[in-house]
């Protein structure tokens, strides 16, 4: 599996900054990974660490806007049935949507940054018709952060950039704790505007 990854990421290295983005939108190899490896090749000089910022974002911003658009269209019955091959079960799916039912719009933002969920909370934004440019401010939001921590990772690393995950682990865990504390101030507003209004 690493030699598969590797020559994919080796490949997509030839298209400089487009190789970049082309890996985030076609979702086969995890966004960190293809991250941590773009940030590899700025330590080597092989491409700015701006352009692939930029091209980062995109990417990842274009490969969520696909899910969205097929959640939109498609609805759920056609994501349970091709999910699997965009790498999303129904449980992705199932949590997704309790997440985005449960916490609103603003989770498009916060779910990037937890696991199992970051990947699929698009969906349901789709199927809820969620207004598209709403949609797209919240992800691109969350992809300036998330892109620039694993390059950043990626280039510390050098030619370990394979460990990126284990790398990122700090980071992450302070990242849900954050998360975790926005939600539960949410909800205790809006908890307490509902008493207001009664």
């Amino acid at each position: 599996m690493k030699e598969f990854i590797f020559s994919m990421l080796e490949g997509l290295a030839d298209l400089g900054y487009f190789g970049i983005a082309i890996g985030l939108m076609i979702e086969m190899i995890p966004s960190e990974i293809v991250l941590g490896y773009g940030g590899y090749l700025v330590s080597l000089g092989r491409i700015g660490f701006a352009g692939a910022v930029a091209a980062g974002v995109i990417g990842g911003t274009l490969a969520q806007l696909f899910l969205y658009w097929l959640g939109y269209y498609g609805g759920r019955p056609i994501l349970e049935k091709y999910g699997k091959y965009l790498l999303v079960n129904k449980k992705h799916l199932d949590l997704s949507e309790q997440w985005f039912g449960k916490y609103g719009t603003g989770v498009i933002f916060f779910a990037r940054f937890i696991p199992v969920v970051r990947h699929a909370i698009s969906i349901p934004a789709g199927v809820a018709k969620m207004p598209v440019w709403k949609f797209t401010v919240y992800t691109v939001a969350a992809m300036i952060p998330w892109t620039i921590l694993f390059l950043i990772l990626g280039i510390q690393l050098g030619s370990n950039w394979m460990h990126i995950k284990e790398a990122a682990q700090p980071y992450m865990i302070p990242l849900i704790i954050i998360f975790l504390m926005v939600i539960a101030v949410y909800l205790f507003a809006k908890s307490a505007n509902k008493r207001k209004t009664a």
